[in-house]
């Protein structure tokens, strides 16, 4: 027998599922650790050239509407963090540190894998019986982003009846 999980734990685990798309993972690390995208001919092309236009397109307007990221035609920077996106990465770097410590999912992964598996890992209910262990830094600092972000889960659960846009790994 199966039992229901409560709509607060169906919204975060759809929203964890937007928030580990490669693609978004990718565009928020890239502009937290090289500075804003500018609007030079090919800039997009160059920082992201391993992602399908499909899953850059995708990145870019599930940032924009979770308020990531910033855009701005009439300024040299294309699209910058927002604080939200800000937070957001720091959360990516947390739980990327936490899996590369523990060597998980293997020893030899990229970043945007670790960061995946890591906040998906978190997700999940390992103890549906007993009580909850002591939250990890990861599982800390992703309740606190959701917490000061809550438009997420309303963005995440309305896209929830769509197919995912971006099916494959990017890294």
């Amino acid at each position: 027998m199966t039992r229901a999980l409560p709509d607060s734990l169906l919204h975060e685990r759809r929203t964890i599922r937007t928030l580990t798309l490669p693609g978004l993972i990718r565009l928020i690390t890239e502009i937290d650790d090289n500075g804003p995208i500018s609007h030079r001919r090919g800039s997009l092309q160059g920082a992201f050239g391993d992602l399908t236009l499909g899953q850059l397109r995708h990145a870019i307007d599930t940032a924009r509407a979770l308020d990531l990221v910033h855009s701005d035609e009439t300024t040299p920077e294309r699209y910058r963090l927002t604080k939200s996106g800000e937070a957001l990465a720091e959360v990516y770097d947390t739980a990327a540190r936490w899996a590369r410590a523990r060597n998980l999912p293997v020893a030899t992964v990229d970043f945007v894998a670790r960061v995946q598996h890591t906040l998906q890992l978190h997700s999940r209910d390992p103890h549906p019986n007993g009580p909850m262990p002591e939250p990890s830094a990861p599982r800390r600092a992703l309740t606190d982003w959701l917490q000061s972000n809550p438009g997420a889960l309303h963005h995440a659960d309305a896209r929830s009846s769509q197919e995912p846009a971006e099916g494959e790994h990017a890294a």
